[in-house]
């Protein structure tokens, strides 16, 4: 495996632990926020603190047209998933939500063997596995919800990020994901219109700070270096360790237990992974 494969999986894998802690926060936040304020306000946030880098990029000549196309395109589908699975969050499980939006990586499939008309039975199989392991280990109840068809049109959206963003991933991954943030902020209409709610305590804005700057910026830089090197249908079954490390975090922060079933679900992924070959990631760049 070439060394920049390495570096692209590496990042991806990053991109995953950091995304691990957002479903218990995103579900805490909801609680207090509306949908729309929660997606308007955590993208803001993401937005600003990336402002610097922008400034200084344009100025100095760095920032190419394409970045900034490609940063509004990638924006648009993740101010859909996020409000989607933001909104979906509130009125289903957390376990529900996890599973739901890991379907992403279906769309993904579907889309590289429909459109594309590349596909192989290895990824079939890898498919089949991690779809698998991620319902035996995020446990998702069987009733289905308002909430589970509003985060399931939103993993339609987190599967149009991912293919958009491999498509401008060549570009500064900082300057894509100040401008990813930029579409999320015309939610501030609808809120100031239908919230209810414009108190925010200390408490929840440190944990819409955490999203924005960790789950968000942070992830969202290593997603655009790292998909670089990985093709979005290998990318997106990477991304489904997602619930393996939050597992991992609530067994080391809260002590909680995996059950057998969650075991196999987390070995199922695995295998999806190993499966899929990735000495055959696709090298996008020089």
């Amino acid at each position: 495996m070439q060394s920049s494969n390495v570096k692209g999986l590496l990042a991806l894998v990053g991109t995953t632990v950091l995304w691990a802690s957002s479903f218990s926060a995103i579900k805490i936040v909801m609680s207090t926020l509306d949908a729309y304020t929660y997606t308007w306000l955590r993208s803001l946030i993401a937005a600003l603190s990336l402002l610097p880098y922008i400034v200084y990029s344009y100025f100095k000549g760095r920032m190419s047209v394409e970045a900034v196309k490609g940063g509004l395109f990638v924006g648009v589908a993740y101010a859909l998933g996020l409000w989607l699975q933001g909104w979906g969050t509130k009125y289903t499980t957390a376990s529900n939500s996890a599973f739901i939006t890991g379907l992403n990586v279906v769309f993904v499939h579907l889309y590289v063997s429909l459109v594309e008309h590349r596909y192989s039975l290895n990824l079939l199989l890898s498919l089949v596995f991690s779809v698998a392991g991620l319902y035996l280990l995020s446990s998702p109840q069987v009733a289905v919800s308002i909430g589970d068809a509003l985060v399931l049109v939103g993993a339609v959206a987190w599967a149009a990020q991912i293919l958009l963003l491999s498509k401008y991933s060549k570009h500064d991954p900082v300057v894509i994901t100040f401008f990813e943030m930029v579409p999320a902020l015309s939610f501030i209409a609808p809120s100031i219109f239908y919230s209810k709610n414009t108190h925010v305590s200390l408490a929840i804005l440190l944990l819409v700070v955490y999203l924005a700057l960790v789950c968000g910026n942070g992830a969202f830089v290593l997603q655009a270096f790292g998909q670089r090197f990985v093709a979005p249908e290998i990318a997106s079954l990477i991304f489904l360790l997602e619930p393996v490390f939050a597992s991992l975090f609530s067994y080391i922060a809260l002590n909680e237990t995996l059950t057998l079933l969650q075991v196999l679900g987390a070995g199922l992924i695995i295998a999806g992974m190993i499966t899929a070959e990735i000495s055959g990631l696709k090298e996008k760049v020089n």
